[in-house]
């Protein structure tokens, strides 16, 4: 049953009282709207500076995206609006087909949005490689940047990056003081705001430093440029114009915007559900949101709209709950345009300058630079970038996509090929490891002919995929090299087959067959088959080329690491459970992982001396496991005969003290374990009291620090326990105990 009493845990169920509601609304959606209007409003009025839009179509587009987005979308606590990666494309649309025209562009990309959120392909534009969407998003804010520097010094944004940066040193000589003092007043609160204490930060860095210029812009004996509004916020909205033009480029633009509104608000939403666990989004419908809003400001005379990563994460972190913050944030900005208009036109031109520069500036992130160099990704995102700032939006984004693709198919079908002599024993390896591909065999041939006639070879083909060329060449080599009486072995290790090549259609092979045939139990068949021969002939074929260097190092160390006790049923293989290799190993096997008491068998015993002082292993273990017959069998008191039911009395303690009861399997019914599994831990646990007490384990304690552990393999989760003589504990992932033994 829930103990949870926070209203918030519940408001969502559609059975949350109207009271639960309320509370939700007042505690954490009314907070936080006030936060995000705060964040929203001077970014907005930005934005459409430097779309070259009305000032009022950022206002319009902030309240339609807060509303109608917050209502229709599929999260209920991202954040829409304007944003900064749609000004360039904004701004070239008006400059080449006017406000009126773009209005009606941004009104056919949100029904393209629509019809993507219909159709359910949402998730496919988060297809697009990461490195392009982030040089995507580096090169609009270059072009930012470039652009409203020169707003800073004092005069106009230019068309173009190009122009922008031939003219700088031109408006560099012709600098308004005024203007910059604003414009860096304003950047220096935005850098310092970040190093300000948390309860300080609750107001927003942007919103200080716009209201902080604005007072030193009315106080300093100096004149600025000031925001201008022509009309107000009703005055503004009205029919879009039908764009005049090429239909072509008028439909490439309203794809571009689109696809960028998109891309942009899914990642926001991915972003938004890692910062809020259990959480989701539905893509389907936050598309049918977005292009609900971007038609609703398109025919109201607004900007394109999008969810914005900062603002969305800035509402999940103020603690909101609901869409009531989102669509509350957008009231607040409609209340703001009508009653508080006139604060707007004492804004300075600079102050929002030094904002979008800042904003275009931490759009190129240091982080994705350096994993694009790490992942061998920099030359994309290079190349994407110049394309955004000196093309355009839509050629840059093209140049990326391709390059990227190129980039992958190249990775895809790379295959490394070395010929090479092993030393000492006058053989040949060849290794192929990659895809192999007709586009391999230039390489290949090349590489098989260092090989000199009459040499041994060993070709290991740790291959994914092999095409009937390359199937050709390798099988026709070898025989041709037979037939001289040369001899070729070859080892598959990768998942691909030579066997499988001619019987169909080329198929990348499955990584899970090679996991079976390594550690996989054996098929049993209809037909006659000798399982051993056949598992014999598979480890020549594909492991024993992998073993030879490891035992080849071992002829002259036998010395094991491990005493190693364990049952003698065919389900345990220790050195899979253990991740060891031949040499760490010291096993020995009885049914029922037995030490029997006195040194009464004398193969445990030998065994136990030999390990100890023979090979000076430093530590031993016995290892039960569930399931296990012998303890069903002890368990039920099933007569089993002279031989086994001797043996079995071995254990007979063990029971015996499981019906006394004992800690062991305390814990392991605490755990879920059946009876059985219980007997089979107390088990282990006797056999390491007998341990203890032989003479040969307790002189290496005292002497060499041997340790003395126990371990029980459930063959239900194929996970290891470990047990004590009074207990059970887990081991996590990087071998540490989950907790303390029970």
């Amino acid at each position: 049953m829930s103990t949870d009493t926070d209203p918030a845990s519940r408001t969502s169920s559609p059975h949350a009282t109207l009271s639960e509601r309320l509370a939700v609304l007042g505690r954490h959606d009314l907070p936080a709207s006030v936060v995000v209007f705060l964040v929203a409003l001077p970014l907005s009025l930005g934005v459409a500076v430097a779309s070259g839009a009305p000032v009022v179509a950022g206002l319009i587009a902030a309240v339609i995206g807060g509303v109608v987005a917050g209502l229709l979308g599929g999260s209920s606590v991202q954040v829409s609006g304007p944003t900064a990666s749609l000004t360039i494309v904004v701004a070239e649309s008006v400059h080449q087909f006017g406000w009126a025209a773009t209005c009606l562009i941004t009104a056919g990309a949100g029904l393209l949005q629509i019809l993507l959120g219909l159709t359910r392909v949402a998730r496919g534009a988060l297809a697009i490689a990461p490195v392009v969407v982030h040089a995507l998003l580096a090169g609009i804010g270059v072009i930012i940047a470039l652009q409203q520097v020169h707003v800073l010094l004092g005069g106009n944004s230019l068309s173009s990056p190009l122009a922008s940066l031939t003219q700088l040193p031109h408006q560099l000589m012709s600098v308004h003081r005024g203007d910059l003092t604003i414009g860096i007043v304003v950047i220096v609160i935005l850098i310092a705001w970040k190093f300000m204490p948390r309860r300080v930060r609750v107001v927003p860095g942007p919103l200080v430093a716009v209201v902080v210029a604005t007072f030193l812009s009315l106080v300093l004996p100096t004149h600025v440029e000031r925001l201008v509004l022509n009309e107000s916020l009703f005055d503004s909205i009205g029919l879009p114009a039908v764009p005049s033009g090429s239909w072509v480029t008028i439909m490439v633009t309203m794809i571009t915007i689109a696809l960028i509104a998109s891309v942009e608000s899914l990642l926001s939403a991915v972003a938004v559900d890692k910062s809020r666990p259990g959480k989701t989004t539905n893509f389907d419908r936050e598309l049918v949101g977005q292009g609900a809003a971007n038609v609703a400001s398109g025919l109201l005379g607004g900007l394109p709209v999008a969810a914005v990563i900062v603002r969305s994460i800035t509402n999940a972190h103020a603690g909101a709950q609901t869409r009531a913050a989102t669509v509350l944030h957008g009231l607040w900005v409609l209340v703001f345009a009508v009653v508080l208009a006139g604060l707007v036109q004492q804004i300075p031109k600079a102050a929002l300058a030094g904002l979008l520069i800042l904003v275009g500036v931490q759009l190129v992130k240091l982080a994705h630079i350096r994993l694009a160099r790490r992942t061998g990704d920099l030359y994309v995102y290079v190349a994407t970038v110049l394309g955004v700032v000196f093309l355009n939006l839509l050629e840059g984004m093209v140049i990326g996509l391709v390059l990227s693709f190129a980039l992958l198919l190249w990775r895809v079908v790379r295959v490394t090929i070395t010929a090479h002599p092993v030393t000492g024993i006058g053989r040949w390896v060849v290794t192929i490891d990659g895809t192999c591909t007709f586009l391999a065999l230039p390489k290949l041939t090349a590489e098989l002919a260092k090989v000199p006639a009459g040499a041994e070879v060993t070709v290991e083909m740790m291959v994914d995929f092999i095409d009937h060329a390359s199937y050709e060449l390798i099988t026709g080599w070898a025989r041709q090299r037979e037939s001289d009486g040369g001899i070729v072995d070859f080892v598959e290790i990768g998942s691909a087959r030579m066997a499988t090549a001619e019987a169909g259609p080329p198929e990348r092979g499955r990584s899970r067959q090679v996991i079976d045939e390594a550690i996989g139990p054996w098929r049993r068949t209809g037909n006659r088959e000798d399982p051993i021969a056949a598992g014999i002939a598979a480890y020549h074929r594909g492991h024993a080329h992998l073993m030879r260097p490891h035992l080849d190092g071992l002829r002259n160390r036998p010395d094991a690491d491990t005493f190693f006790l364990t049952c003698a049923d065919a389900r345990i293989v220790p050195n899979v459970i253990t991740n060891s290799g031949p040499g760490d190993l010291f096993t020995v096997r009885n049914v029922g992982n037995l030490v029997p008491a006195g040194g009464s068998d004398v193969s445990v015993e030998a065994a136990l001396i030999y390990a100890l002082e023979k090979l000076d292993v430093r530590a031993v273990v016995v290892c039960g496991h569930s399931s296990c017959g012998a303890m069903e069998a002890l368990h039920r008191e099933v007569r089993t005969g002279p031989g086994l039911g001797d043996w079995l009395a071995h254990a007979r303690p063990s029971l015996d003290r499981f019906r006394l009861g004992h800690p062991v399997a305390d814990a392991a019914v605490f755990a879920g374990f059946g009876p059985v599994d219980q007997l089979g831990m107390v088990n282990v646990a006797l056999q390491l009291e007998r341990l203890y007490e032989h003479p040969v384990i307790r002189r290496g304690i005292e002497e060499r620090g041997v340790a003395v552990s126990g371990l029980f393999f459930d063959l239900a989760t194929a996970r290891v326990i470990e047990v004590t003589v009074d207990g059970i504990a887990e081991f996590d992932d990087v071998g540490k105990r989950t907790a303390e033994p029970v």
